[in-house]
């Protein structure tokens, strides 16, 4: 896999004339996010965006109200899962290009232009932003520190939120609407295997906010560990070798510790090694507590 800046530099402004922000349509997924919802859909309109999806699943904190006065369209999600919420945004959009934003991710200035001239140069069917936190706290430099190592700009097989796609494509062949938490793996290892598409993380910044505390980060594992034991329990029903369950079994250990501990784009420090292994512990933790519930 390939970790250095990928296309022709020279050709940006020749993508940028093909596409801009006003050919996004960003969907955006919420549920009781008064905590961002607002920074987040003002710096989408900042950047140019001009048709704004917000699927809402019942808030009851003022998001759905701020979503009706900054949003283009707001739909209701019954909240049974983020493969169907982010399909029931998507069959509303209608622009060339589709932008899934997390309620709490902000896109700065200039920022979202750079991942659409990165999908073109680059020929890819879907890239991501690398996500930043503001803060030198243990937890935004953990943070930021494991992003750092574990996201850098490049081809990969998976990209997370947020993801620009061609919207066509996506709107053919969309999530699958059983996953409730690894969506964005499934998708990318179907359409690869289904039609070799290729996915990049862009050279593109976006913050995230909302997120730098410990019930926060335990509860992003918790997230990621339930979203390990979907996807373990499907490959094993679609006949996984003993192989490849061990490959799925090492890979929190192997993407949120060891890839971020000996990147080059990483600067160590005995604390954020505590907050990786931490990080990883609870992901596991949580895997075989969901796993057992199964």
């Amino acid at each position: 896999m390939s970790t250095q800046p990928l296309g022709d530099r020279s050709n940006t402004s020749r993508a940028s004339q093909l596409f801009g922000p006003c050919d996004v349509a960003a969907v955006v997924c919420s549920m009781n996010s008064i905590s961002g919802i607002q920074e987040c859909l003002a710096s989408l309109r900042q950047s140019g965006v001009e048709e704004i999806v917000v699927v809402d699943a019942s808030s009851t904190d003022g998001t759905r109200e701020v979503a009706l006065e900054l949003a283009d369209v707001v739909v209701s999600d019954p909240g049974t899962g983020l493969g169907r919420a982010r399909n029931t945004g998507i069959q509303k959009t209608t622009k060339p290009l589709i932008l899934n934003m997390g309620s709490d991710n902000v896109m700065p200035d200039g920022e979202l232009q750079k991942m659409i001239d990165y999908l073109l140069l680059n020929d890819f069917h879907g890239v991501s932003a690398q996500t930043t936190i503001e803060g030198q706290d243990w937890i935004s430099s953990g943070l930021n520190t494991w992003r750092q190592g574990r996201f850098p700009e490049g081809e990969v097989s998976v990209i997370g939120t947020p993801t620009l796609f061609l919207g066509d494509l996506l709107r053919s062949h969309p999530y699958d609407q059983e996953r409730a938490h690894s969506d964005d793996s499934e998708l990318c290892e179907r359409w690869a295997r289904e039609f070799d598409a290729r996915f990049g993380i862009s050279d593109a910044t976006s913050l995230e906010i909302g997120k730098a505390t410990w019930g926060e980060i335990k509860a992003r594992c918790r997230n990621y560990g339930v979203s390990d034991s979907e996807n373990y329990a499907h490959g094993r029903k679609a006949g996984w070798g003993a192989k490849r369950r061990l490959q799925s079994l090492a890979y929190p250990f192997k993407k949120d510790f060891l890839t971020p501990l000996s990147s080059p784009h990483t600067k160590m420090t005995p604390k954020n090694v505590g907050f990786l292994l931490i990080f990883v512990l609870l992901r596991y933790q949580s895997w075989i507590i969901n796993s057992l519930k199964r």
